[in-house]
């Protein structure tokens, strides 16, 4: 390792990644790495640059889908409190791209600031939330959003906010290697009305949902208008099964790992999935679960 010279004491090779998954699922990295602060991850990144070695970055793991085999590049995990701070600014709230997106909503609605309670339930980091722009019942994390700043694959920092903030169904600008830190301008409210808004949204979310303890993953956008777990059961697949990986009985859209079940299980039930509803409504559904 010696292009990672000075950086030895933050990377580790041959790093199981299943462990970090919800799925439980997937070999090693080659490259591992856990930054203690930002001046060390933007030297890790232009050094794998130079290198040209790929680099994905880690997050909550909730969303992703690592293959058997491994991933060949280098894999950043945020795991050190530097990029997990959360800390108020009167009607704005500051939080860094590694916090859990959990930690975000409890300390706002603590703080007596709303719009984001309804996101309650959604699993996962800040960074990966404004990647991807989690929504729920109307609400997505993007209108909140003032300003984001990021680290592009170049290894360097910048801004992004006004024009160069846009944000979807789904998918958002913020496609840069990593959110460091995101901006939210959130509306003053009622800290013990928002508490309870908060804990019946959580309720709710959590009811359609897999159980707390089983290996789960979200696995496709809703195409609009109807919910991606209804077109599974109306295509007769709810009981759909490949090796150990098998579709939610309490949530179509959700495919559940068993033990014996391997990342390939679950890659090939997600194209079967797609093709069956394809065949049969004619509608193609697009993955939300990121396949590295």
């Amino acid at each position: 390792m010696s292009f990672l010279s000075g950086l030895e004491h933050i990377v580790r090779e041959g790093e199981l990644l299943a462990p970090y998954t919800w799925l439980q699922l997937g070999g090693p990295a080659r490259y591992f790495a856990e930054p203690t602060n930002r001046d060390e991850l933007c030297l890790l990144v232009r050094r794998c640059r130079e290198e040209d070695l790929p680099v994905g970055l880690l997050g909550g793991g909730s969303n992703l889908l690592v293959p058997d085999q491994g991933v060949p590049g280098m894999v950043i995990y945020l795991s050190s409190a530097e990029f997990a701070r959360v800390r108020v600014d009167g009607p704005t709230v500051v939080a860094g791209g590694g916090a859990k997106l959990a930690h975000l909503i409890a300390t706002a609605v603590r703080e007596g600031l709303g719009g984001l309670e309804q996101l309650v339930g959604i699993p996962g980091t800040v960074g990966g939330a404004l990647r991807g722009n989690a929504s729920c019942h109307g609400t997505d994390i993007g209108q909140w959003t003032q300003s984001a700043a990021v680290l592009t694959h170049a290894g360097e920092v910048a801004d992004r906010d006004g024009e160069h903030l846009v944000f979807g169904y789904r998918e958002s600008s913020l496609d840069e290697l990593v959110i460091l830190e995101a901006r939210f301008q959130l509306e003053p409210g009622d800290s013990v009305e928002l508490t309870k808004r908060m804990q019946k949204q959580w309720i709710v979310n959590k009811a359609a949902q897999p159980l707390q303890d089983q290996r789960k993953v979200m696995v496709f956008r809703d195409p609009g208008g109807v919910g991606a777990a209804s077109l599974i059961e109306q295509a007769g697949l709810k009981s759909a099964r490949v090796g150990g990986a098998e579709v939610s009985d309490r949530n179509a859209n959700y495919i559940v790992a068993q033990n014996e079940a391997t990342s390939q299980d679950v890659l090939k039930l997600i194209d079967y999935l797609r093709e069956r509803v394809d065949e049969r409504l004619g509608v193609e559904l697009q993955p939300s679960v990121d396949m590295w």
